[in-house]
């Protein structure tokens, strides 16, 4: 008999007398003794199916089942964006537009008529494209030429008073309480402080602070700024003064000069020491360019 089933037979105690002497006699008896006696200790745990699948169930999160958006839900979506973008194209198509003009520098746009507007320097303009073929009015702030196409009433808004007219040619300056209007073509309605005034073509008024202080005709057959130049008729000093510093870069200081000083004359555009000759030497100051390009003004009698 093999060794092999033999030791299984005597493990079993299944093996016969003597089959047992003949395992005796052989020389590794004495370790199958040991090796029996350590196993005979070993045995199969019990295991509790129910209490081993509630302890796995609780360690498995449970899944989420995703859940289809409902078409209502995805309608109320839609429409909230459409509300934002019509929000927003109202908002942008609503706003007014304007129009600045800088130190030294003009401009010449069309309004969405094709009327034309040439501003001159330190100037702004605003008016609203939406609503402008139903209304034609704009704001100003500074002075503008303008030439307008016929139509409806055009207007333009001043701090100092209102210009209304059909379709003409006209200028308006609007600037340090000073409210002047020019009308070259057509016919004007100038209103301000509960008054009007028609101009008819080739007239002007000024109005300053509220009141009347001049009208009569006007000298060119178009304002003079326009070609470059500044014109001004017994204009004080300060205000010729401001002017220059709208159509150069320059800061300019007067020193010694009596303050009710006033200036009729025109000025370029186009060259400092000219433009400063023609203000300085018909009224007997001196002038000064300093190296930083600052300008100062004095009385002769004063050095």
């Amino acid at each position: 008999m093999e060794k092999d089933q033999l030791l299984h037979k005597w493990l079993n105690n299944e093996a016969t007398a003597e089959e047992l002497e003949q395992l005796k006699a052989d020389p590794k008896y004495a370790s199958y003794l040991q090796i029996a006696d350590a196993s005979s200790g070993f045995g199969v745990p019990e295991m509790n199916s129910e209490e081993n699948f509630e302890a796995i169930s609780k360690k498995i999160k449970p899944v989420r089942q995703l859940q289809k958006p409902s078409v209502f839900s995805v309608v109320w979506k839609v429409a909230a964006i459409f509300v934002l973008l019509m929000a927003g194209y109202y908002y942008t198509t609503t706003l007014d537009t304007s129009i600045t003009t800088d130190i030294a520098q003009t401009d010449t746009f069309l309004l969405p008529d094709d009327s034309e507007v040439m501003m001159n320097a330190g100037s702004q303009i605003t008016y609203n494209k939406k609503d402008w073929e139903k209304t034609r009015m704009l704001s100003l702030e500074g002075e503008a030429y303008f030439k307008v196409t016929k139509g409806n009433k055009f207007s333009v808004k001043t701090p100092e008073g209102t210009v209304t007219v059909l379709g003409t040619q006209f200028n308006v300056s609007a600037r340090d309480g000073l409210f002047a209007v020019s009308c070259y073509e057509g016919l004007v309605s100038v209103a301000f402080n509960e008054m009007f005034i028609k101009l008819a073509a080739g007239e002007k008024v000024e109005v300053e602070n509220g009141k009347l202080v001049s009208s009569g005709a006007t000298e060119n057959p178009s304002p003079v700024w326009i070609h470059r130049e500044s014109s001004f008729e017994n204009a004080p000093l300060q205000r010729v003064i401001k002017e220059l510093e709208r159509q150069y870069p320059v800061k300019v200081s007067v020193e010694n000069v009596d303050a009710a000083k006033r200036y009729t004359g025109t000025f370029t555009h186009t060259n400092l020491e000219l433009a400063l000759k023609s203000i300085c030497e018909p009224l007997q100051l001196n002038y000064k360019i300093n190296k930083n390009g600052a300008v100062t003004i004095d009385a002769k009698n004063s050095k």
